[in-house]
């Protein structure tokens, strides 16, 4: 690397360390030349490609030989890796980091909201998720999401739901984390209440009925809030939909239930509503943690925990076996029920956005997001689907239309990777480079704010 690239990186480590914008980076331009281009779309590879970038704005793209590349760029060399849009998650917490209990976790999380939330966040970006929506965390959560959106602080440009609106009351969660009904009327007003807080989404949770999605519609709708449903049961699926819900959470996901009725599933695909199945979280990673119960104690995962949260995340998991948890409790007859329940939606090819419900029990930021695009080819996506479900498609269903693929005009959301997802989708959890909003967080494998020696604030300095 030149001295000058080397000089920039090193600012950027500075400005991201004592938590102010980066906006001085704005005018300059970064070039990704000569590896293969993922653009989004459903469509063939650019091979030898190239992508000029100018302050946060992709300009160019196409083949390398076609491109000229500005004399003042910093070059970086994409060789032998696949370039492609940064993932956009359709279903993530950041108040949570795959702790193993939630009962807990959630005392321990009291008071600690930002160290939780920065930790999550750079988690997230440094495996290759550039955006994402949160949904359920405390009302802090939105003042955290200004911060990011500005880059005073490393993390995937986030939508936030804040509280879920439920009539349930379970003793293990936090109240911060939900607002409670018990009426209709009850519902539009909690629904006023998020609105006129600024949350980006409604996230409506178990035991909220159809009149109740009627009367939180008739205000989200006027404002242009979507509203996300937690759902599994067909009849709490139809009610939803009836209900005026815009996006389907877990429908899919081997839940309670082994399959859906031919109608629902043809009724959802033709009407085009979105669906998130977030299959990954609990039906491949749970399997694969039995198989290979030291992924837990993986260095490139633990690494990137601050001390204190690392030994808590620990903790959960060696107290006793991980499976005798109530969270695994129906796991082994979801993994029964998906192999036709999360093939559904795909053979009636409805339109379906990533999602992955990371920080969940053993669901980890680190890797969420390429276990979910791995579990979606598993169950009959190609790869290429798979990819443009976790780019493209997830930022069109999350209202994101300047991001999600790689075109001239559109914010400069791209990561790379090492190898080629179109033969392995694995690869995808090989994130050697991430750029968001024109700035680079993740150089030749290295997140820039464990360069130069530099700490942020979830460090403790």
């Amino acid at each position: 690397m030149s001295s000058a690239p080397r000089a920039l990186i090193s600012l950027l480590t500075i400005s991201l360390a004592i938590g102010t914008p980066v906006a001085a980076q704005q005018d300059r331009a970064i070039a990704l030349v000569g590896g293969q281009l993922l653009d989004g779309y459903e469509a063939p590879p650019i091979h030898h490609a190239a992508v000029i970038i100018r302050g946060n704005r992709i300009v160019a793209v196409g083949p390398a030989s076609d491109i000229e590349i500005p004399p003042d760029a910093e070059v970086i060399n994409t060789a032998g890796k696949t370039m492609m849009p940064g993932m956009v998650d359709a279903h993530v917490h950041i108040m949570i980091l795959g702790h193993g209990d939630y009962a807990d976790w959630f005392p321990w999380f009291e008071g600690r909201d930002d160290l939780v939330y920065e930790t999550s966040a750079k988690q997230l970006l440094a495996a290759g998720v550039t955006a994402g929506v949160d949904l359920a965390a405390p009302m802090s959560s939105l003042a955290f999401r200004d911060r990011v959106n500005a880059n005073e602080v490393p993390g995937p440009r986030l939508l936030v739901s804040g509280p879920w609106i439920t009539r349930y009351a379970w003793d293990f969660l936090p109240d911060e984390l939900r607002v409670l009904h018990s009426s209709p009327d009850e519902a539009r007003e909690r629904a006023e209440m998020l609105i006129d807080a600024g949350v980006d989404v409604i996230k409506t949770w178990i035991g909220t009925t159809e009149e109740d999605m009627r009367a939180i519609k008739s205000v989200a709708g006027p404002a242009g809030v979507p509203i996300h449903c937690h759902v599994y049961e067909e009849e709490v699926v139809w009610g939803a939909i009836r209900g005026g819900c815009d996006v389907l959470q877990h429908a899919g996901s081997g839940g309670s239930v082994p399959a859906y009725s031919d109608e629902l599933v043809a009724h959802i695909a033709m009407e085009g509503i979105p669906v998130v199945q977030t299959i990954a979280h609990r039906i491949w990673i749970y399997p694969a943690t039995l198989e290979f119960p030291e992924r837990l104690w993986d260095p490139d995962i633990l690494d990137s925990f601050p001390t204190e949260i690392r030994e808590q995340v620990l903790s959960s998991y060696t107290k006793d076996d991980f499976w005798r948890r109530p969270y695994f409790s129906s796991t082994p007859r979801q993994i029964r029920n998906s192999e036709k329940a999360a093939r559904q939606f795909i053979d009636a090819d409805a339109l379906m956005a990533m999602g992955t419900d990371t920080g969940s029990p053993l669901n980890f930021h680190a890797e969420s997001a390429w276990r979910e695009v791995s579990a979606l080819v598993d169950m009959g996506m190609t790869e290429i689907e798979a990819i443009s479900s976790a780019t493209k498609v997830s930022a069109q269903v999350l209202g994101l239309r300047e991001v999600g693929t790689i075109e001239p005009g559109k914010l400069a959301d791209i990561i790379v990777v090492d190898g080629n997802p179109l033969f392995d989708i694995n690869v995808l959890g090989y994130v050697t480079d991430v750029i968001k909003d024109g700035i680079i967080y993740k150089r030749d494998g290295v997140p820039v704010w464990e360069m130069s020696g530099m700490r942020t604030s979830t460090d403790g300095s």
